[in-house]
């Protein structure tokens, strides 16, 4: 989700405990119960006394400094029509603490894994070996896929094997990212590092206006707001995160920034920034430690109408957005952690100072980026889609999603245009996300949405006791056999049972 507002403005019953200012940094915060119930809270027995350690946040200067790690662009290989990329999803050691080793997994390396280029039109294949030692799943999390190639739970793999989906690249230019998503395990896995970008590229007007040269100017920035003990060991269910002396580092491409800021040397004056927010629960709002603008060229689901001017982006968990500076001096970028889940970060980061190098002059923005026809929804089918908690298991109209059997199932048919109230019937944060199409938003808790939010979505925050409305079209695909996903991307919810399937059908 984004926002142009301060972050942390109006946002209840999560206990936020940010720092701002120039250069301030969260070493360790035991964050506040944010989001579980009081009878989970009394199961938990001695979690009761680490209530009284939130807040107590340790904040300094960052004291050292590195420079920014751009993960590798992912070769393919062509042959006729059809671009292949090999992925190995295998077990490593990484430095999520620094100087503590930690268990981790990645694609084709220890941690996190490399970006993918795709090409809207273009014919793709992945083959993607399991080598976890478990069963899993890679979702290509915002693509318009077939549903037997989305990579939900219907598709998971066996350790040992190879899955190969193929499609047709249908997508516009957007920033897109993969991680697992199989029945119960998608946080553990997401958590240890199965995570990386993906980039549609276009040959739209727009896309040629804009910086596109990978690790030049045209650059990723993957966060994770984490939680580890000091050995290292990181946590991803609840269990693991109301346990003692627990850390909540923030990573930047794989890299602590608790108390190091990365720098950048920008050799182009115009630089294009694509951030993720790959935290399992946490909220990221990303912002310039002088105050200055952010100009917001896309949301998840690709380009904005024309370049915003905002002060600060705030994503969910699974949420993305694009942005461009234009950089005549030095600019250092922050990002503010708020608690999304039970615990979780606090505070805000120096993460990246960019310095600026660049003699070139770019030509001014394109005035037009994108044509977003808004939905007249006035004809369309409407639907209640209720987000709801029983106890410490979490649900989606009252089902609770951690079996194929067990979750809800929403049926459409193929050409069908649908209007959605997402109700949150729980005090919680949630951040619903929708497979296969993009979505409008049509009014957040009642207000209809304006600037940036007037962009295409696919992840979008729903916070305690809110509503919001949104609109889509079923297109291209159908299926009567695979399915496509509706949940929750904090993804311990997600494994708490908020998952609901989707089922698109020939009409």
């Amino acid at each position: 989700m984004t926002h142009t507002t301060e972050p942390g403005a109006g946002r209840g019953g999560h206990g936020e405990n940010t720092r701002k200012g120039k250069g301030v940094h969260r070493r360790r915060f035991l964050g506040g119960m944010a989001g579980v119930g009081l009878g989970a809270v009394a199961g938990a027995g001695a979690a009761f006394s680490l209530l009284t350690e939130a807040g107590r946040s340790k904040a300094s200067a960052a004291t050292n400094s590195a420079t920014l790690t751009v993960p590798d662009l992912l070769e393919g290989t062509t042959s006729g029509s059809t671009t292949t990329f090999t992925l190995e999803a295998r077990t490593g050691t990484a430095e999520v603490l620094p100087g503590v080793t930690s268990d981790t997994m990645g694609y084709n390396q220890s941690f996190l894994g490399p970006t993918m280029k795709w090409t809207s039109g273009d014919t793709v294949l992945l083959d993607i070996t399991n080598s976890l030692g478990e069963d899993t799943t890679v979702h290509f999390h915002g693509a318009h896929v077939p549903a037997k190639m989305d990579g939900g739970p219907q598709v998971a793999f066996t350790d040992g094997t190879t899955w190969s989906p193929t499609f047709t690249v249908k997508d516009e230019a957007k920033t897109l990212w993969y991680h697992p998503h199989a029945l119960g395990t998608t946080a553990k896995q997401a958590v240890h590092g199965l995570a990386g970008m993906i980039i549609v590229e276009d040959d739209s007007t727009a896309s040629s206006d804009l910086p596109s040269t990978y690790g030049t100017d045209d650059i990723p920035l993957i966060f994770q707001s984490l939680a580890t003990d000091s050995a290292g060991a990181l946590k991803y269910d609840l269990s693991g995160y109301l346990s003692s002396g627990l850390s909540f580092p923030l990573l930047l491409n794989g890299t602590n920034v608790d108390d190091t800021t990365l720098t950048f040397t920008a050799t182009r004056t115009r630089t294009r920034f694509r951030v993720l927010n790959a935290s399992p629960s946490d909220i990221i709002t990303l912002q310039r430690s002088d105050g200055g603008k952010l100009n917001q060229i896309a949301t998840d689901q690709g380009y904005l109408t024309a370049a915003t001017e905002v002060t600060s982006i705030r994503l969910v968990a699974g949420a993305r957005a694009e942005f461009v500076l234009d950089l005549s001096d030095a600019v250092t970028l922050q990002a503010v952690v708020t608690t999304g889940w039970v615990r979780g970060g606090s505070g805000t980061y120096d993460v990246l100072a960019i310095t600026a190098s660049g003699t070139d002059t770019p030509a001014d923005l394109p005035s037009s980026l994108n044509t977003i026809d808004r939905y007249d929804t006035s004809g369309f089918t409407a639907r209640t889609i209720t987000l709801g908690q029983s106890g410490t298991s979490m649900t989606i109209d009252g089902s609770v999603g951690t079996s194929m059997s067990s979750m809800a199932m929403i049926s459409t048919t193929l050409g069908s245009k649908e209007i959605w109230t997402i109700k949150n019937n729980t005090q919680l944060e949630h951040s619903f996300h929708l497979h296969d199409v993009p979505y409008q938003l049509v009014s957040v808790n009642g207000a209809d949405p304006t600037g940036v939010d007037l962009g295409w979505f696919d992840t979008y925050e729903v916070v305690g006791g809110g509503t919001i409305k949104i609109a889509m079209e079923f297109t291209d695909f159908s299926d009567d056999t695979y399915m496509y996903m509706l949940h929750c991307h904090l993804l311990q919810h997600e494994d708490e049972g908020m998952m609901a399937s989707l089922m698109v059908t020939e009409s």
